[in-house]
């Protein structure tokens, strides 16, 4: 049995070797019917192979998390486009030497938008440091889509805090990439975005929404259904910038028009102060 077992180890870490060394190298593997299952890119992206991976993409953030005790959270949504202050102030510098009108102008709402990213990360850092000061059961953790902007400035604000926290990232054409504030060992990428806004939802305590664009929109939308119809169950749904949320969208139009109950506008709050956002949060759960 326990020769049995040592080849059975072998075998794994061959066909675990031989598919990293490839990988590493930027070679495709040949097809190869001998070769084990789980280490055979070509049938594990197979069209019939689909549900294989919505479960692996399911089980691996769903693991990793567990055993590092994330099993609550705070889900920061906005956008990827805001950046922090320092960096839109080069920009303005170097728009303005360049003469060009438009890029003076994108460079002005740089500027303007960097102040979400500075109240994110002021978010983030006010839940982290009550987190910090928890047994580690009743620890909440900052988790966001694991990107630059909003998501980086949340990622950020629980780093300041010295505290673990969690990106949830997706492969995108344009390659986005985890951002250097994310915890290490929770920094997750995901093919589907069915199973990665699954994720979001599995461990949420809060959601709070900053400005963002159609990804924010999309994520914000598919919370309030989920909550509406008590799919998911009710969680503070903040929507940080009340300009930005009451400009984009006039949610009283819904009532108006029937196609929403008035109740239902009880389902989110408008906030445009960090602190005002995590004691809506805290005073939910009596915290």
């Amino acid at each position: 049995m326990e020769a049995n077992t040592q080849l059975n180890e072998r075998r794994l870490a061959d066909a675990w070797a031989e598919l990293h060394n490839h990988a590493h190298n930027g070679n495709p593997l040949q097809a190869d019917a001998n070769r084990m299952a789980f280490a055979d890119p070509e049938f594990m992206f197979r069209r019939e192979t689909r549900g294989i991976r919505f479960q692996l993409e399911m089980l691996k953030p769903d693991l990793g998390q567990a055993e590092q005790g994330i099993e609550s959270t705070v889900v920061v949504y906005g956008s990827a486009r805001f950046v922090a202050p320092d960096e839109a102030a080069a920009q303005l510098a170097d728009a303005e030497a360049s003469g060009d009108a438009d890029r003076v102008r994108r460079a002005h709402l740089a500027v303007r938008n960097a102040g979400y990213y500075d109240l994110a990360r002021q978010f983030a850092k006010l839940v982290a440091d009550y987190s910090e000061r928890q047994r580690p059961a009743d620890r909440i953790y900052i988790c966001t889509g694991g990107g630059p902007g909003i998501m980086e400035a949340a990622n950020r604000g629980a780093h300041d805090a010295g505290a673990l926290n969690v990106g949830l990232n997706i492969a995108l054409p344009h390659e986005q990439s985890g951002n250097r504030f994310i915890s290490p060992s929770l920094s997750f990428k995901f093919h589907y975005f069915a199973l990665r806004k699954m994720h979001f939802m599995m461990r949420a305590k809060a959601l709070v929404a900053f400005p963002g664009g159609f990804g924010t929109l999309d994520e914000l939308f598919e919370v309030l259904t989920l909550v509406q119809t008590k799919k998911a169950k009710p969680v503070p749904i903040v929507l940080f910038g009340t300009d930005y949320w009451k400009r984009l969208i006039n949610f009283d139009v819904l009532v108006e028009e029937g196609t929403i109950s008035a109740q239902d506008l009880n389902l989110f709050h408008y906030t445009d102060e960090p602190q005002e956002a995590w004691d809506l949060i805290r005073a939910f759960y009596k915290l």
